[in-house]
């Protein structure tokens, strides 16, 4: 299986998965953000976030698993700190919601928490803190997610890779910003190896039996590793506390990720944010982050390296750089969508062959 045989443009791909979706009762708007942020991944370097997952959603908006509507009802406000229970409706929408709200609290009160439970999977972490930090604010985005490692010293898995993400202005940089899962590598990876018929490197995951492997399709059904042996583990099970335990949402074993067409996914969210005016004058800040990354970058190079980058760097360059030459697909991801086209009768984006 290639890599990929055909490119397609940005503007289309995200055309293409808002009418799918709409064609599965999801609305106009909300299903536009779905679908750009899932092209956003593909743009920013991030396949194992992209469209491969459009299949995924639409076979849990069909099981129900996952509600067309999304209508959040608050738990409670105290001003500062907001509980939304998202009633199994579509992860990204009920995170773009918590950001609106979290900026808009933050500027307010100077900071806030938005926490969001019985909610979906909502893609690339990344996608809402660049929200929050290009409208002046310090955002951490924190998720639970389906077991995917075992704790440290086990061999069942219970822990999910529970990622997380810090972003903040960059002033003329824009934005700096990390997107992070806790273990070796995100398990979407693992899901595009297997996707374009690739081996893994080796300590990204283990098979079933726990023993070390290179074959996507036993790590699927096994083990993924945490990242830096324990720590990995012990940050992720804290994520967890975070994001599951304290919005009330489901945690642990409980959680059902977007890979499974069925059952209530459980998953939780927690924002927080942070007014940079109520802490600094936002120029002052900006040009403080900008001197942050140019002491960074100037730092002289290891052996083997070209080229120091500041967090969120290459994704910005992937970025513009798809949006001119196109974005790859993988084969199998082709056919998966094609399939999705054929059964929601929209018609497939035009494609350029690579």
């Amino acid at each position: 299986m290639s890599p990929g045989s055909r490119s397609v443009a940005a503007g289309p791909y995200t055309e293409f998965g808002e009418r799918v979706l709409c064609a599965l009762g999801v609305p106009r708007a909300d299903a536009h953000l779905l679908s750009d942020s899932l092209v956003k991944a593909e743009l920013w370097g991030h396949s194992s976030h992209g469209m491969l997952r459009l299949p995924w959603y639409t076979a849990r908006l069909r099981s129900g698993a996952m509600t067309a509507v999304t209508a959040p009802e608050p738990v409670s406000d105290t001003g500062t700190v907001l509980v939304l229970d998202g009633r199994n409706g579509i992860g990204q929408v009920l995170t773009a919601r918590a950001v609106e709200e979290g900026v808009a609290r933050a500027r307010r009160h100077g900071i806030s928490g938005v926490a969001v439970r019985n909610s979906n999977h909502f893609g690339t972490a990344a996608y809402f803190t660049r929200r929050a930090a290009e409208q002046g604010c310090v955002a951490l985005l924190a998720t639970n997610a389906s077991p995917a490692m075992a704790p440290w010293g086990g061999r069942e898995k219970t822990v999910g890779t529970n990622p997380w993400s810090l972003a903040a202005p960059a002033g003329e940089r824009g934005v700096a910003v990390m997107d992070i899962a806790n273990t070796a590598v995100a398990r979407g990876k693992i899901y595009l190896a297997d996707e374009r018929g690739e081996a893994i490197p080796e300590g990204w995951a283990a098979d079933a039996r726990g023993r070390p492997t290179t074959d996507p399709r036993e790590a699927v059904h096994g083990l993924i590793l945490p990242m830096g042996g324990h720590k990995g583990y012990v940050i992720s099970f804290m994520f967890d506390v975070l994001a599951g335990v304290l919005t009330g949402s489901s945690f642990g074993g409980s959680v059902v990720g977007p890979y499974a067409p069925e059952g209530e996914s459980g998953c939780g969210h927690l924002l927080l944010t942070i007014d940079v005016a109520a802490m600094a004058d936002p120029r002052d800040f900006g040009h403080r982050v900008e001197a942050l990354i140019e002491e960074t970058k100037a730092v002289p190079l290891a052996a083997d390296a070209t080229e120091i980058l500041y967090p969120g760097e290459l994704e910005d360059r992937n970025e513009r750089r798809r949006l001119r030459e196109g974005i790859p697909v993988a084969d199998q991801t082709w056919e998966s969508l094609a399939r999705l086209a054929q059964e929601t009768s929209v018609p497939l984006p035009e494609t350029t062959p690579l």
